[in-house]
């Protein structure tokens, strides 16, 4: 998710870039002269000339030959796993989702920062909560950051947001209201937030405190590129559930999607210098620091809605085996339209989208009870995807 306005951040991307070659061995190049010739013989004249033509000429056709290979087999090695992968997640799109796999009443949805920074009205406030009324929607994650990069967030920032808390809290009585801080980190270029300097840390909880004075129900965090294995964030997120404990807020977070095949992660950071996904192993030790884990399940560089929805299909099973019950796990739903390489809006689609979350969750935990969707972003939404939400997954 892109900080500043959403959590739909996307993927980064290279060039695929071929394994290592073999020492390739040529001869070495014929001496002047006939190499049978003993001592005191010349060899006849223009000999040697065609000798080290022929060698030359054999060496490229072996390099040739090598090259023809190396491509070969790097067909083998990255795209017909691919494909392989693709099928599977086509057939994972096939069957039908369980009675009753609809919405618990436990969804969220993103919001962006126009409802804090004075832009919102009190009509649109009313607005709103007639959108909401009708569906399942608990949480409301609004943006109130982002963080700086030391971890400070100056509260010029979020000037109306006590006014739009006490605002949802009358339109919509029990809905949550939850302070979405985010920042890019410094994992993959030298600027952003550095979370392996202890003073940053302190100062992310600092502001932790802040918003949760301020009125707010709980801190929704949402910091990319996180790779999978940083034990710093680890350390952040246990210092943070202390203070939303003590607070009696809630601690949520915006996670990467889960490997898709083992270690997947390793080679795309090898391709790409960019992981993407977290093991699956990593997703559960967040997950068991939080009260709520959010999949950010699009940008997933699929070119088809079928492979789209098994995709979702496949990240809501992995994200279920391993997310503890007492956790609320939410799957994200696609509110918004772009067309660029990682997110190709006619194939991440609302319905594709919430057809994958309720396969994956007859296949897993059909009876899951905090379990639920993200909508991302409400400035982004269209009509059709509000009726998509509604049909498909609050079924009412």
């Amino acid at each position: 998710m892109a900080p500043a306005s959403g959590p739909a951040a996307a993927p980064a991307a290279g060039p695929a870039v071929a394994p290592d070659a073999g020492p390739v061995t040529t001869p070495a190049p014929a001496p002047d002269g006939d190499p049978d010739a003993g001592p005191g013989q010349e060899a006849p004249p223009g000999g040697g000339g065609r000798q080290r033509a022929g060698g030359a000429a054999g060496g490229r056709r072996r390099w040739g030959r090598w090259v023809r290979r190396g491509v070969f087999a790097l067909v083998l090695v990255l795209v017909v796993p691919l494909l392989v992968a693709e099928a599977a997640l086509r057939v994972n799109y096939t069957g039908d989702p369980a009675d009753g796999t609809y919405t618990r009443g436990q969804d969220a949805i993103w919001l962006g920062h126009a409802w804090v920074d004075g832009r919102k009205s009190a009509a649109d406030v009313a607005a709103l909560a007639e959108r909401l009324r009708p569906t399942g929607i608990h949480d409301l994650y609004v943006h109130t950051g982002p963080l700086e990069h030391d971890g400070t967030l100056p509260k010029a920032v979020y000037p109306k947001a006590s006014w739009f808390i006490a605002a949802v809290h009358r339109e919509l009585p029990g809905v949550r209201v939850q302070a979405w801080l985010g920042d890019v980190l410094a994992t993959e270029s030298p600027d952003g937030l550095r979370l392996e300097r202890e003073r940053t840390r302190t100062a992310v909880v600092a502001s932790t405190r802040e918003v949760l004075a301020a009125g707010f129900q709980g801190a929704h965090f949402d910091l990319e590129p996180l790779h999978s294995g940083d034990r710093d964030y680890l350390a952040l997120l246990d210092d943070l559930r202390a203070v939303t404990r003590a607070h009696g807020a809630l601690l949520s977070v915006a996670a990467h999607q889960i490997d898709p095949l083992p270690s997947f992660h390793s080679v795309w950071k090898t391709l790409t210098n960019h992981p993407k996904w977290w093991s699956q192993a990593y997703f559960g030790e967040v997950a068991r620091r939080v009260d709520q884990i959010a999949v950010m399940s699009y940008d997933t560089m699929q070119p088809l809605q079928s492979l789209y929805g098994g995709y979702v299909a496949q990240q809501t099973s992995l994200a279920l085996e391993v997310t503890p019950p007492g956790t609320q796990l939410l799957m994200g739903l696609p509110f918004y339209h772009e067309n660029r390489f990682g997110h190709w809006a006619h194939a991440e689609t609302v319905p594709a989208a919430v057809r994958g979350v309720r396969l994956g969750l007859s296949r897993t935990d059909a009876g899951r009870a905090r379990f639920g969707v993200a909508l991302y972003v409400d400035f982004a939404a269209t009509e059709a995807d509000w009726t998509a939400y509604r049909e498909d997954w609050v079924h009412r």
